[in-house]
């Protein structure tokens, strides 16, 4: 079985349903099959950065109720990148040595690093920096990660949204409305349209594929001309306007997001179509809640899998799911380029072949 082994696991990035599933799974094959330690690290990097490191044993006693819990027992930050890290008096700073220090401090051998494309290049480029041992784990609901079917958190975001569309769907009828549902996506369009589709979207808008209100508004004739005096719009977050600019939200801190783009939509559709619409913005809810049946099998395959890459000494590689089974990649291959939409591909076909409009 060979040296035992002190391992750390972190979350990174947006959280989302199933990390606690992963986290589970990787302690009980690190613990249970090769008796070797798991840390889990608070607050991603951060918790690397302070001095002593924010850290937590983890054993299989820790662990055992997690399969079903939302968010992640860890903590997880999206925020100050280590190589320009804000400081208090508006400066910045590199603290790659500060996480850099505190691998070393916890005598780590390997870490497990679950995050999306930004936090592995990120994490990636500390394990290069430091000489760590690194090994990913992919998790995003908007499923973007390059080379990987299934990242952890989008099942469970397409059936929240779904069953938005499916709650929307009996209002709509009732006062003859378009209702718009603006779902989570910051660059690609999986929720949208995995969910439209499910949950009997009339129009389903993504930022791979360039739409008119105009033609919008014309499906939503096409509606009424059949007796049919309501409509479903469900509609990425992502997605810009006719122009091509982005809509987005700035709060009182000065810190800007992506958000607005269903009400731009509701003003132009009442305007072109005399519609009564309104809108429903899913926001984070789509990250939060019980982990779906599917996330939680990538998940515990996904943490399985990632222990086992450890115990092989297979470093910069990520755990990936391909042609329903695990296989892994090199960290850099599966985030040299992130996976859109493909316009030409399976589910858009699918979506006109329903009479769904995608756009022109």
């Amino acid at each position: 079985m060979g040296k035992r082994k002190r391992i750390g696991i972190l979350t990174s990035g947006g959280d989302c349903a199933g990390l606690n599933a992963a986290i589970r799974a990787v302690v009980y094959r690190a613990v249970g099959t090769y008796g070797w330690e798991v840390i889990g690290i608070r607050q991603a990097t951060h918790g690397l950065m302070s001095h002593p490191p924010q850290v937590t044993d983890l054993g299989i006693e820790k662990v055992d109720a997690l399969l079903t819990a939302g968010g992640t027992v860890l903590g997880t930050t999206n925020k100050g990148n280590p190589f320009a890290f804000p400081m208090p008096d508006g400066t910045v700073c590199d603290r790659t040595q500060d996480i850099i220090d505190g691998y070393y401090q916890l005598h780590l051998d390997a870490v497990i690093g679950i995050g999306g494309d930004g936090s592995m290049a990120i994490l990636r480029k500390l394990a290069q920096h430091g000489g760590w041992n690194l090994v990913g784990i992919p998790k995003t609901i908007d499923n973007d990660v390059g080379i990987t079917e299934h990242s952890i958190g989008f099942d469970t975001a397409v059936n929240t949204a779904t069953e938005a569309l499916d709650r929307l769907h009996f209002t709509a009828a009732s006062h003859s409305r378009v209702m718009i549902l603006e779902v989570m996506g910051r660059d690609a369009g999986h929720i949208a349209i995995s969910a439209g589709i499910a949950g009997g979207a009339d129009v389903i808008l993504i930022p791979e594929i360039p739409y008119t209100v105009a033609n919008i508004c014309r499906k939503l004739e096409e509606r009424q001309s059949q007796g049919k005096n309501y409509s479903l719009v469900i509609v990425s977050e992502a997605v810009r306007t006719e122009a091509g600019e982005v809509v987005s939200i700035t709060n009182r801190l000065g810190q800007c997001r992506l958000g607005g783009i269903g009400d731009y939509l509701a003003d132009r559709i009442c305007d072109c179509s005399g519609a009564e619409t309104r809108v429903t913005v899913l926001g984070h809810v789509q990250r939060g809640g019980t982990p779906s049946p599917l996330d939680r099998l990538v998940a515990a395959a996904f943490g399985v899998a990632a222990v086992d890459l450890i115990a092989e000494e297979k470093y910069d590689h990520m755990v990936t799911w391909q042609n329903r089974q695990v296989v892994s990649v090199p960290i850099a291959a599966a985030i040299a380029h992130y996976q859109a939409v493909n316009p030409e591909g399976t589910l858009v076909k699918t979506a006109r072949g329903l009479g769904i409009y995608l756009g022109d």
